[in-house]
């Protein structure tokens, strides 16, 4: 596989995690606290499932650059490797 598409390969795989992140991040600024208001949710639980969606929106992208990273040390560049 040659470095031009390898390099697209992994820019694909940034830009879905990338995605994924600021869909969780806006959910839980926007969407959590407008649900939590509506069910009556109390503050504190609230603030709890806010971290743990924005812990899960950082797990997303580190994961993905770190499987990127791991996969390019790992695949020699004439092996078609797909992750």
């Amino acid at each position: 596989m040659s470095d031009q598409n390898l390099l697209q390969q992994e820019s694909q795989v940034s830009n879905g995690a990338i995605l994924i992140g600021a869909g969780l991040a806006i959910a839980s600024f926007i969407v959590l606290p407008a649900v939590a208001a509506r069910f009556g949710i109390g503050s504190s639980l609230t603030g709890a499932m806010r971290i743990a969606l924005m812990k899960a929106s950082t797990k997303v992208c580190n994961n993905s650059q770190n499987s990127n990273h791991n996969l390019a040390k790992t695949c020699p560049p004439e092996a078609d490797c797909h992750p």
